[in-house]
């Protein structure tokens, strides 16, 4: 027999929690999407209008426009690595008329529906381009997601047309955006190719494909594809066939919500 006091603590019952964390953490919506629901009265608990800034519990009734709102477990937060390919829709509605047209399926279509109903994509890809995409069915751990990536170091890599020249690839190293703004550009390296094209494997911190595109683009070179490959610790492994995904480890979770490692001296310099 175990010694007395030697045996498991109970574990306690989670706390009441503010509705739109709930409503967020459920793939329904963003913290801000629903507290304009919370608002609008859309949104009941145990029968009664909820009113911003109530604290529900897991007993709690919740209902949406009278539908109710299935709350997950802690348990039972994911986020997923996928591999998109380019010009593949990530998440837009694909109706009847665009299947015949010839649309393909959106990407966030094939995850798991009782995750949630609502996926999110943290720093996507524009939809010309692909690669590594990285999304959540949880609203807030989306934004906290979102918020942290911005720091991380990102790679990508760029097909253009021809040869870049060293004045070109000097101004990509300097990251001088249309803005004005300036991207902390890592390195810029040679990465193979045939026939008139040419890969380049660009590291950048904080950098969106978007961001990249126009980096080169501002260069004059003829960019005619750009693909995500690294986003902080996470890395698109070549056992990932384009279209598919995976699951986020715990590992790998934490890892992002760490946060990245603060910039060396210079890194930042252009």
């Amino acid at each position: 027999m175990p010694r007395a006091g030697g045996g498991r603590r109970p574990r306690s019952a989670p706390g009441p929690e503010r509705l739109q964390k709930v409503l967020a953490h459920a793939g329904l919506a963003s913290r801000r999407e629903a507290e304009a629901w919370i608002r609008a009265g859309r949104v009941t608990i145990n029968g009664a209008v909820a009113t911003l800034g109530a604290r529900v519990t897991p007993g709690d009734e919740l209902r949406l426009d009278g539908r109710p709102v299935h709350v997950r477990a802690a348990a039972d937060v994911r986020a997923f690595l996928c591999h998109r390919s380019p010009g593949e829709p990530l998440g837009e509605p694909i109706g009847a008329a665009s299947v015949a047209a010839g649309e393909r399926t959106a990407m966030l279509g094939r995850l798991p529906r009782r995750l949630g109903r609502r996926f999110i994509a943290v720093s996507p890809m524009p939809r010309a381009d692909g690669g590594l995409e990285l999304v959540t069915s949880d609203g807030g751990l989306a934004a906290r997601l979102q918020r942290g990536v911005h720091g991380f170091s990102s790679e990508f890599g760029v097909r253009v047309r021809g040869e870049l020249s060293a004045m070109q690839l000097r101004g990509i190293l300097g990251g001088e955006l249309d803005s004005g703004a300036h991207l902390a550009v890592e390195r810029c390296d040679t990465a193979g190719g045939e026939g008139a094209n040419r890969w380049y494997q660009i590291a950048a911190r904080g950098a969106s494909g978007r961001e990249i595109r126009q980096l080169l683009e501002r260069q004059a070179a003829l960019v005619s594809r750009v693909l995500r490959t690294r986003l902080g610790p996470l890395a698109l492994e070549r056992s990932l066939p384009r279209g598919r995904f995976r699951e986020l480890t715990q590992e790998e979770l934490r890892a992002l919500l760490s946060g990245p490692a603060p910039l060396e001296d210079g890194a930042a310099d252009g």
